[in-house]
């Protein structure tokens, strides 16, 4: 494949996000595990989503928009990175957010506030008719003349997926820089739009890793089909290029559904213990909904004899560090 589509982007993140090895938890479980800190990408440490939003607000801007509209939870990362590189770029964010406006505002939704975004709050009812929402919206801006464009969840669909198919080639070349290859790469699975990206970058490159997705909130199967759209999506952009793929549930390499525990945003008690643990040991923090939880499931797994035959392993820190307010009273 050429570099067309890869190239279609605007530069966001503060790229190639740094690799080290984490020595002490290295030790204590007796295994070399390795970190990625895309959670040090910039836009207000926005963590994974930049590197989507890259490509995301690239076709915005192209589509010459004037208002971004995007979806969340109440908390989202995803929904804050959006409307801090929209006002970067001069673009105005719209943001449509289960959950119920608070009197107090903290986290992420008190940066939303302070970047003066359009808030549309939506029940968990209302929510699961969100791409109707979303279209609405859109209808109704342009009804007034005013140009509007789209990010689903978490910038996860096939523009956004290039954004982590690049961070896997970024991967290769710090592989030949600090003379290692990883075995496999750990991430979290929350909208899909990350894994995909990996999978595909592995796929293209000839399948030199195992790639395994933590969901934080959502069967296997469920992430399985949501994975494999987004990645057929992708394909479809690049149609011109001949690329032919059948796509099946092979080609994702391994998603563990283990580690969830009650759902999305439910932290548990064993969880927490891990984040604190890596804290104490390394100085690096995860949150709650979705690094705590991926991490947590890679030690455990280690533990359990599922990595007996991986040497180095590379966990990718996709960020989070806002949301962590919302749940201060489990520290």
């Amino acid at each position: 494949m050429n570099n067309e589509w890869i190239n279609k982007r605007i530069k966001l993140a503060h790229t190639p996000t740094p690799i080290s090895k984490l020595e002490n938890i290295s030790n204590k479980v007796k295994k070399n595990i390795y970190i990625k800190r895309d959670d040090l990408t910039g836009l207000e440490l926005s963590g994974n989503k930049v590197r989507k939003l890259e490509y995301s607000l690239y076709e915005a801007i192209q589509n010459n928009a004037d208002v971004v509209i995007t979806c969340g939870a109440v908390q989202s990362n995803h929904a804050r990175a959006t409307a801090t590189a929209c006002r970067m770029l001069g673009l105005t964010p719209h943001l449509v957010l289960r959950g119920v406006k608070p009197e107090l505002y903290k986290g992420n939704l008190l940066l939303d506030k302070i970047l003066d975004c359009k808030i549309d709050y939506l029940s968990d009812t209302e929510f699961l008719d969100i791409n109707k929402i979303l279209v609405h919206l859109k209808e109704e801006y342009m009804g007034k003349g005013i140009n509007a464009y789209i990010i689903p969840v978490g910038a996860s669909n096939g523009v956004g997926n290039f954004g982590y198919w690049n961070a896997y080639n970024e991967i290769l070349t710090q592989e030949k820089e600090l003379g290692i290859k990883f075995s496999s790469m750990i991430t979290t699975v929350g909208s899909g739009g990350t894994f995909s990206g990996l999978n595909l970058g592995n796929i293209f490159n000839g399948n030199l890793h195992k790639i395994v997705g933590y969901s934080i909130g959502g069967s296997k199967e469920y992430f399985e089909k949501i994975c494999l759209k987004i990645m057929r999506d992708t394909i479809d952009l690049i149609s011109n290029d001949k690329v032919s793929i059948s796509f099946n549930s092979n080609m994702i390499t391994s998603i563990e559904e283990n580690y969830q525990g009650d759902g999305y945003a439910i932290p548990y008690k064993e969880e927490i213990e891990t984040i604190k643990m890596l804290a104490k040991l390394e100085g690096i923090i995860l949150d709650p909904v979705y690094t705590g939880k991926c991490f947590h499931g890679l030690l455990t797994d280690i533990n359990l004899g599922k990595y007996e035959n991986d040497n180095n392993i590379l966990f990718i820190h996709t960020g989070g560090h806002f949301g962590i307010e919302s749940f201060s009273n489990l520290f």
